[in-house]
């Protein structure tokens, strides 16, 4: 049985009872709470592992709630996923801008659910210091190397770098700008022709799933 303690947020009774229940049978500690002041103030109380947050809520809306507990230290670990509905596209970019590591589109069916919830907790448990598990992939931070299955890959340190960054918000669109910025910094001069070459490297050794381009302003990691 899980352990891990699990937040909801959201001011439909349905939703919050819906989530819960099918939760609760997979052996998570599950908490709720109807808005984002209440949010905020129960999960700096409880520490929840996984905050799930619906984006359309009176008062302090979801994306506002998050930016919020993104300011609380120890609160860092904690993931923060959204509900939002399919045609919030908006949303879900705005939403991984505020700090979000996931969006979750309902309605969504409960196996469903499950799934994404423990893909997403595994990412903080992912099996040792400095490693994040996403899309099947494994991380080392610490050491530079990408596992895939039985196959594992040790990567020059900017394509590592680069794979890093666009994995750690899967679906949010990072701009060609910010991938300079981050990546390479403000002390060496590259141009785009650069991150292209970086990504296709990545490519030829991961397969063509992850990484997408998106025209005109950048690129994103999908699973």
């Amino acid at each position: 049985m899980s352990t891990e303690k699990i937040l909801l947020v959201d001011d439909e009774p349905d939703i919050l009872e819906f989530l819960g229940y099918n939760l609760r049978r997979e052996g998570y500690e599950v908490l709720a709470c109807s808005n984002g002041m209440d949010a905020i103030k129960m999960a700096e109380k409880e520490l929840p592992q996984l905050i799930i947050l619906d984006v359309m809520m009176p008062g302090l809306d979801g994306i506002e709630t998050c930016a919020e507990l993104r300011k609380i230290s120890k609160l860092e670990n904690t993931l923060i996923a959204f509900l939002t509905a399919r045609s919030e596209d908006f949303s879900q970019v705005a939403g991984l801008d505020a700090g979000a590591d996931d969006y979750i589109s309902k309605p969504i069916k409960p196996k469903v659910l499950i799934s994404r919830v423990k893909a997403l907790l595994r990412r903080a448990v992912a099996g040792a210091p400095g490693v994040h598990e996403v899309g099947g992939l494994q991380i080392d931070r610490e050491r530079y190397i990408v596992r895939k299955g039985n196959e594992e890959f040790i990567f020059p340190k900017k394509e590592f770098e680069l794979l890093a960054l666009l994995s750690s918000k899967p679906g949010k669109v990072f701009t060609r700008q910010e991938i300079l910025e981050r990546v390479w910094g403000d002390d060496v001069v590259v141009g785009d022709r650069t991150i292209d070459v970086h990504v296709r490297k990545l490519r030829e050794k991961l397969g063509e799933d992850f990484i997408r381009t998106v025209k005109g302003v950048g690129y994103k990691f999908e699973f």
